[in-house]
């Protein structure tokens, strides 16, 4: 059953990880009356980072304090890519792993608006009036200290504190939090752990966002040379936005509910074939067929950059290296 304003699933994945309390509402043009009166937590929450985690925390706090339910409002596609009209921005958390790492801060529901033309033509006020009172009934709004909305950007902390002045619903800024406890001054962005992640530093990532970099799938064949060389691999296709740095990863894998550890090659595979870029997984002392399950793979550690070999049997004596040197680390 499908349609605007219904409660949906995320797509199904076997034993993928669990989002199933993370109500999903796309486009709502009406909503169930448990949910009218709700206060939300206003971003595009790429990441799901430490600053988003306290918006996020203060939006519950002031649900609690009304009485009301809690959900997020965010946005697909981002707003950078709409308005460059193609696919520009590295997504650290794509539809599937934002509902995953918001169900994992306890919230039930995320309200999702497609960024589109007809949005992105909204004043502030029209998007006030229309959407935050008309269209979702709220009680309440947080955002961060430097959000902004409507056409041009005209929307900002200070006016939506007016608009719910006006409209009689509560609005709570949260100010910056730092990226860091050693005297830094600047604010978590997203942009920083797209960064550090570009460079392949997963540990300032972790910093960050308050939790490992994570990605999901399904595991896809591949070419089953790793099972060949005596290390089979569970290959995952990942989003086409991830500018990750190719390399080797140490990496905890989720499968069956279960986490196990394991070491991950992110890259072209320059020694067999330079192709499109593929995670292959493989997982420390586990025995199993994978083919079509779901597995979230967390980036723990950067052991060592993608390169070409002079043969298979140069890349085998260096997976053996890798294998023991993420041992190493997950312990």
């Amino acid at each position: 059953m499908t349609g605007r304003g219904l409660r949906v699933s995320l797509p199904a994945m076997s034993a993928a990880p669990a989002a199933s309390h993370l109500a999903i509402i796309k486009d709502p043009q009406s909503l169930p009356k448990a949910l009218e009166g709700a206060v939300v937590a206003i971003g595009n929450f790429d990441g799901v980072h430490r600053g988003h985690s306290v918006v996020i925390r203060a939006a519950e706090a002031l649900a609690t304090r009304l009485n009301k339910p809690c959900a997020v409002l965010t946005f697909e596609p981002h707003p950078a890519d709409f308005f460059a009209g193609r696919p520009v921005i590295f997504r650290l958390t794509p539809e599937r792993e934002k509902a995953v790492s918001l169900a994992r801060l306890g919230l039930e529901t995320m309200f999702v608006l497609p960024f589109d033309a007809g949005l992105a033509g909204l004043t502030a006020e029209e998007f006030v009036t229309d959407v935050l009172v008309g269209r979702l009934k709220i009680s309440g709004a947080v955002v961060g200290y430097d959000f902004h909305f409507g056409k041009g950007r005209e929307g900002s902390p200070s006016f939506l504190k007016e608009a719910g002045a006006r409209h009689g619903f509560a609005v709570k800024v949260v100010e910056k939090v730092l990226a860091d406890a050693g005297g830094s001054p600047e604010a978590i962005h997203s942009a920083d752990t797209r960064k550090a992640l570009e460079e392949g530093d997963v540990a300032r990532a972790r910093t960050l966002l308050g939790h490992d970099f994570f990605v999901t799938g399904e595991v896809v064949h591949g070419q089953k040379l790793g099972r060949e060389l005596g290390f089979p691999t569970a290959n995952l296709i990942l989003d086409p936005s991830c500018r990750l740095r190719y390399g080797i990863y140490a990496v905890r894998v989720m499968v069956a509910g279960v986490w196990n550890k394991g070491v991950a090659s992110w890259g072209r595979r320059p020694t067999v074939d330079n192709g499109p870029p593929w995670l292959e997984i493989y997982i420390l002392d586990f025995k199993g067929d994978l083919y079509g399950h779901g597995l979230e793979v967390q980036f723990v550690s950067w052991i060592r950059a993608e390169v070409k070999f002079d043969g298979l049997e140069a890349l085998v004596a260096q997976i053996g290296k890798d294998v023991d040197e993420a041992r190493a680390i997950l312990g």
